[in-house]
């Protein structure tokens, strides 16, 4: 086993993240393969209770059903129609839901290129205990995938409640320029400055300008270096 790192209705990411803020959720994982006894036979292996375990016959059919919330992954055979536009779709849509990929053969240069499409993780039958142990590592994964997408949305959140006029404000700031440089280049007070900037602090919830750039930074308004 190597682990490494790295129309139809399409749900997104950001839509799962959104509904699993309020209340934890247990995990869920989907099995994907065109043939029910393997699905049956993969979901007999898997131990690990409180899991919520989902078959899907297809790709189109698993990027077509109803929102989940809470952390996911997928296990995926590796000769999957469409496992390569499932792939993308996960790249661009589902980035909280990592994919184990199985095969029954150790193919090297299969694996090297399965990770890198997007695979967390490639395993070869027999599988026993170890899908159970990849699939709680992908779990954490993608725990930690959308509770950075949960502080993302909540950045940008306080960023959109800036005023036009706060908003000049926090760039010229982030910018390193002093208040009275500020005021120059918005053609106000530097009272006024001073006034928006402590607005713009409250409001982004920072402590310090080093916060501020670091906010902007994760809102690419800068460039982080």
């Amino acid at each position: 086993m190597s682990f490494l790192s790295n129309g139809d209705r399409i749900v997104s990411s950001a839509e799962r993240a959104a509904a699993s803020i309020a209340t934890p959720v247990p995990p869920t994982v989907f099995l994907v393969h065109e043939d029910m006894s393997v699905l049956q036979s993969l979901k007999s292996q898997i131990r690990v209770p409180g899991w919520r375990i989902e078959t899907c016959a297809s790709a189109m059919a698993f990027l077509s059903r109803p929102p989940v919330d809470g952390p996911t992954c997928l296990v995926v055979d590796v000769a999957l129609p469409g496992l390569k536009y499932l792939q993308r779709r996960l790249a661009a849509d589902w980035t909280g839901t990592p994919i184990i990929l199985v095969r029954g053969s150790d193919d090297v240069v299969m694996m090297v290129q399965a990770v890198k499409s997007g695979a967390i993780a490639v395993m070869t039958t027999p599988l026993g205990d170890d899908l159970s142990s990849a699939i709680a590592l992908a779990i954490e994964y993608s725990e930690m995938a959308l509770r950075q997408e949960q502080k993302a949305r909540a950045l940008q959140g306080r960023y959109e409640a800036l005023s036009a006029r706060e908003r000049e404000v926090m760039a010229l700031v982030v910018a390193g320029l002093l208040n009275k440089q500020v005021a120059h280049e918005l053609g106000i007070s530097e009272i006024t400055v001073k006034a928006h900037r402590g607005r713009v602090t409250r409001k982004m919830e920072a402590r310090s300008v080093a916060d501020l750039v670091k906010m902007a930074a994760g809102l690419q308004l800068i460039s982080w270096q």
